[in-house]
């Protein structure tokens, strides 16, 4: 089984007015790329982390062309909550969306054979109070997450924390998420959000031993990233 990451395909099949082409040439063609990709690398018993942002959708109806498209590619499929996932309510009604081969992870942990898959969407740091509130939130919510992980666990797991924002600012300096990573003994990072040319940002960064994956298509070239083979 390999395991492969991507993020942030911002779809918009039933969302008019939502071209990505308008914010350059990597994102000319990007699905279809990604698409010729996938289906060259993922077989069915294969996973894909899908580390937020799928669709512009504001509620399902407006982004199930967008879940079907995905679902209907091979492998089985994970879900985490970004930032403009404004059609992922309750975790009930997201779950009921799905394929039977797609799933979504929040605040708890999913296991698919040897994997276990935890995460939370996170937030970015420091721009305000309101953000600081939302990452104490989003702390607790990793925490619970990483304490489902552990109650799973057993010999021979390998462990991906996923979510959407970095878990670190852009100095790659130490956080309670990193912390609680580390602590956690996570096999691997996979998170998104960033995007374009201007970002610097290294595609895998390596903290106590652990590899943090960045996995935004743009950043990505539109592939996807193999994060492991099991």
């Amino acid at each position: 089984m390999k395991v492969f990451a991507i993020s942030d395909l911002h779809l918009s099949g039933g969302v008019k007015d939502k071209p990505m082409d308008i914010f350059g040439e990597s994102w000319q063609g990007y699905m279809a790329a990604i698409e010729r990709d996938w289906k060259n690398k993922v077989s069915d018993g294969d996973v894909v982390l899908l580390a937020g942002d799928l669709s512009w959708g504001i509620n399902l109806q407006e982004a199930m062309p967008d879940i079907e498209r995905v679902c209907a590619l091979p492998g089985r499929k994970v879900l985490v909550r970004g930032n403009h996932d404004y059609w992922w309510s309750a975790l009930s009604k997201v779950r009921a969306a799905l394929a039977p081969t797609a799933f979504a992870v929040q605040n708890d942990c999913l296991r698919l054979d040897n994997l276990l898959v935890c995460g939370s969407r996170l937030w970015q740091f420091g721009q305000s109070a309101e953000d600081e509130k939302l990452l104490s939130r989003e702390l607790i919510r990793l925490e619970l997450s990483l304490k489902a992980m552990s109650a799973m666990r057993k010999e021979g797991d390998f462990v991906v924390v996923m979510c959407h924002y970095p878990p670190f600012n852009v100095r790659y300096e130490d956080s309670g998420f990193t912390k609680l990573i580390s602590a956690a003994g996570a096999d691997a990072v996979v998170y998104g959000h960033l995007h374009g040319k201007g970002i610097r940002a290294d595609r895998v960064v390596t903290k106590d031993g652990i590899p943090y994956y960045l996995t935004s298509c743009d950043i990505v070239d539109n592939t996807l990233v193999e994060i492991a083979e099991l």
